[in-house]
């Protein structure tokens, strides 16, 4: 098997972490306090990446170290958002594709706060993606769930996030006040998400000592609550980190923001499976919607994918 090929698997798999890791966080909080458990997933998952990290991390200059903190705030931020979300939801699947947006929204903020040039297809997405919105708002008369609001905030948030994970890990040059021309070096991938996460175990954790109360977590823990938060830090999110990083490191042709939006479809399937959520067919039809915006936004990328089959196909065959 190829690297691409390796590369394109385990980014599958990752797809399915990341979407099982909506079980264990759902478990987790009918447990305990919904921003404590955050705090404490991060915490587990930053601690493991900053000991794997040890050595690169010592070595990042200060700024370095500023924007790594700047992109932990707003995955922070974001994170809060998309728990308390998950707390209010009475559909996983449905929330999961709302988060999802984050995607689309990438590149409207990339244009507006950066200036970045951005193709055609993210502006077709776009009206297809407020549609999906639309439908999913419309059982409740166009006013939107608390639930959805949560998402919807989570999903403008992590594209921030992503935005900003992007320029910090790779090199550019800046203008300053005084005109002159500053080199931003990159952070990698590692020492990056270590800090990241620790960072965001600490937003969630402040957010958690001011809004929720411990008592009864720290006296009386259930037995099962240990389990879904390890499970939740090692697989979910260290674990599911680690291997993207690897993954996209195979390849530089690699598919992967392709493959990546089949997360949403995972988790529509085990919420199913696991606690028997069903749709109904405006829901359904809502997020077929936002799903083909995120086709369409990554149009470029997917047919691309389709020609570099069609061909592989072509040569063995003649081979």
């Amino acid at each position: 098997m190829s690297d691409a090929h390796k590369s394109d698997a385990l980014l599958v798999v990752v797809t399915l972490m990341a979407a099982v890791s909506w079980i264990f966080s759902k478990e987790a909080i009918l447990l305990m306090p919904p921003l404590l458990f955050m705090a404490a997933r991060f915490f587990i998952a930053g601690g493991i990446l900053v000991l794997a990290a040890w050595r690169p991390l010592s070595r990042l200059s200060p700024d370095q170290v500023g924007r790594c903190l700047g992109v932990g705030l707003v995955f922070g931020v974001a994170m809060c958002f998309w728990i308390m979300g998950l707390v209010h939801a009475s559909s996983m699947g449905e929330g999961a594709f709302l988060t999802s947006l984050g995607v689309v929204i990438v590149p409207i903020l990339s244009r507006f706060l950066f200036k970045e040039p951005q193709p055609a297809s993210t502006w077709v997405a776009i009206p297809i993606a407020v549609a999906g919105l639309a439908l999913l708002s419309l059982k409740n008369g166009f006013r939107p769930e608390p639930a959805q609001a949560f998402f919807v905030g989570a999903a403008f948030i992590l594209a921030l996030f992503f935005t900003l994970t992007t320029r910090t890990a790779n090199q550019r040059t800046v203008i300053n006040r005084r005109g002159e021309r500053i080199e931003k070096h990159k952070v990698s991938a590692l020492p990056l998400t270590a800090l990241s996460l620790t960072t965001v175990s600490l937003v969630t954790l402040l957010a958690s000592l001011v809004f929720e109360p411990w008592q009864q977590v720290l006296t009386q823990p259930p037995a099962a609550l240990f389990g879904w938060v390890l499970a939740s830090a090692v697989i979910g999110t260290a674990g599911r980190f680690l291997l993207q990083t690897y993954a996209q490191s195979l390849s530089a042709h690699s598919h992967g923001v392709v493959i990546l939006i089949l997360e949403p479809v995972w988790v529509t399937l085990f919420a199913a499976g696991w606690f028997g959520e069903t749709m109904t067919a405006l829901q359904m039809a809502g997020c077929t919607l936002i799903f083909a915006a995120l086709l369409v936004n990554r149009w470029g990328v997917v047919s691309r994918a389709i020609k570099g089959w069609l061909r592989n196909q072509k040569s063995e065959k003649s081979g």
